[in-house]
């Protein structure tokens, strides 16, 4: 690994070397995320789950622990050598993607997938920063878009290769083999593979930060000590040490938060029967209101540019909402393939993986592009094409779960899947503009908790609920939609308020005691 901090040229060929391989992780990232989805109907009958069961380990199990532990490794990826950081994050969650296959309970893979998630927790804030970087300003969004695209390759890949292992392996070992039926067989198969890749990314140049914009910024002396007041400040019952440290007012705000989010979650569990679900998401919750108090007292700059810009929440929420949807069909379209339109895994994995692979980088590519043009020609940004990824997915959605033609079903999905991408890179892209160099992986940290605390830890389980509550899994479905209006009012609010918010950063950072 180079050591010193390296400048070549922004967005010269190195730039897109480190592109495609900060692309390959993150196509790897999805596989081991997502690729439940194509196992679910075998994990279900042989660990005795339901559809809300893997609702919950698809989404809440993973995403809660990715949110919480991004914060902190988000503020990490600020203060210390990101190529590192990433480079551990990958060998973790791969190991816990192998270590799935040898669950035997839904706890264990419970375990396992928690383990996932915090290893994917350094991916993208580690690489937001990079290829911010290595790319200028006015060529970020498309960069972003073709490393998120990774999102809709190893989401289609997943299903692809899943279902292609299960079909093969049980075939040729219907009793299993070496103590693994198929789909513990799938989990080993995508896990190691990223124990080779992360040599690979250990090789990649630490940059310096914000060449780019001529906005060059040093890092932390004492990163890691940095990392363990954000613990203290996130991970329960730590939270309450560091509310503690900062006053008795601060402390009985705190345990004001905790007793209000305890009475929640007891509604919500006393209205579901889930207790983890409701545990898991009502924890991230306050976890996340003491992080925002700590930043708040710590760090004013940083607290103004993210939680106190109503532009940079309603963007993260607008596209959290979209990704509520995207995760719930990406939890559960496999399964409905597989249980109401009778497709075997081979058939759904090629298909439906595959539609999605194609249309999910062509979607995202081109609205990256498309955003980058608006971004340069009007003064409201990217955020129009963000409205895409809210609008046109509905009518898809809703026919592609009644037809009863298979062909219907995956031609739509490709389609649905392409226009729902658009949204990502102009989203993230959107954030990123909205702070300065030095805060970008906590940005980045705090963009994501909408698209798991928000997407993901509540679409996969609400969609499984339903179903369990209908006994309809299209049902479950199609009610993802609720939250549509919803979505499309926080991008109506940030499209009004982004101008200003972008024409007044240095002027509110130095408010707030930035020395710019």
């Amino acid at each position: 690994m180079t050591t010193d901090e390296t400048a070549p040229r922004a967005g010269g060929a190195y730039a897109w070397y480190v592109l495609i391989v900060l692309f390959a992780v993150y196509v790897l990232n999805f596989v081991d995320r997502q690729i439940l989805s194509i196992l679910a109907k075998d994990v279900k009958r042989d660990l005795g789950l339901d559809d809300a069961d893997i609702g919950f380990l698809f989404g809440t199990a993973f995403g809660v622990f990715y949110s919480l532990f991004g914060i902190p490794l988000g503020r990490l990826a600020d203060n210390w050598n990101r190529v590192r950081l990433i480079t551990v994050g990958l060998a973790i969650w791969s190991a816990m993607t192998a270590f799935s296959g040898l669950a035997r309970n839904g706890a264990q893979l419970t375990a396992a997938r928690i383990g996932v998630g915090i290893g994917e927790a350094t991916a993208s804030p580690c690489a937001y920063s990079l290829l911010s970087d290595y790319f200028p300003k006015n060529r970020r969004a498309f960069a972003l878009a073709i490393y998120s695209s990774g999102i809709f390759v190893g989401g289609g890949m997943s299903l692809f290769i899943g279902g292609a292992i299960v079909d093969r392996w049980n075939a040729a070992y219907p009793a299993g083999h070496w103590g693994l039926v198929g789909w513990q067989a799938a989990f080993m198969a995508v896990g190691i593979p990223g124990l080779i890749l992360a040599l690979l990314v250990a090789t990649l140049r630490e940059p310096k930060r914000g060449a780019a914009e001529g906005l060059v910024t040093p890092v932390s002396s004492t990163p890691f000590k940095d990392f363990g007041a954000e613990l203290v400040a996130i991970i329960p019952p730590l939270t309450l040490i560091g509310a503690a440290r900062r006053g008795p007012v601060a402390l009985a705000i705190n345990l004001a938060a905790f007793v209000a989010m305890c009475v929640i979650v007891w509604f919500l569990v006393h209205a579901t029967g889930d207790l983890y679900q409701w545990l898991a998401v009502g924890g991230g919750a306050y976890a996340v209101f003491s992080w925002a108090s700590t930043l708040r007292q710590r760090d004013p700059a940083t607290f103004a540019l993210i939680w106190g810009t109503p532009a940079f929440l309603a963007t993260a929420l607008g596209y959290g909402l979209i990704s509520y949807v995207s995760y719930g069909v990406a939890a559960f379209g496999a399964l409905y393939a597989e249980t109401v339109l009778h497709q075997d895994k081979t058939t759904v994995g090629l298909f439906l993986g595959g539609g999605a692979a194609a249309g999910g980088f062509i979607g995202i590519v081109a609205g990256g592009r498309l955003a980058d043009w608006l971004k340069a020609n009007t003064k409201w940004g990217r955020i129009p094409v963000i409205m895409i990824g809210c609008l046109l997915p509905i009518p898809m959605l809703i026919y592609a779960y009644s037809t009863p033609s298979p062909l219907a079903f995956y031609l739509v999905s490709f389609v649905m899947s392409g226009s729902a991408s658009a949204a990502l890179g102009p989203a993230g892209a959107t954030t990123q503009d909205l702070v300065l160099p030095r805060m970008r992986g906590t940005a980045t940290a705090t963009f994501f908790i909408a698209t798991t605390l928000v997407g993901l830890a509540l679409g996969p389980y609400m969609t499984g609920f339903v179903s369990r509550a209908t006994g309809d899994l299209r049902t479950g479905i199609l009610t993802l939609l609720i939250v549509a209006p919803l979505s499309l009012g926080c991008l109506l609010f940030a499209w009004r308020r982004l101008p200003m918010a972008e024409v007044t950063l240095i002027e509110r950072a130095r408010a707030a005691g930035e020395p710019v």
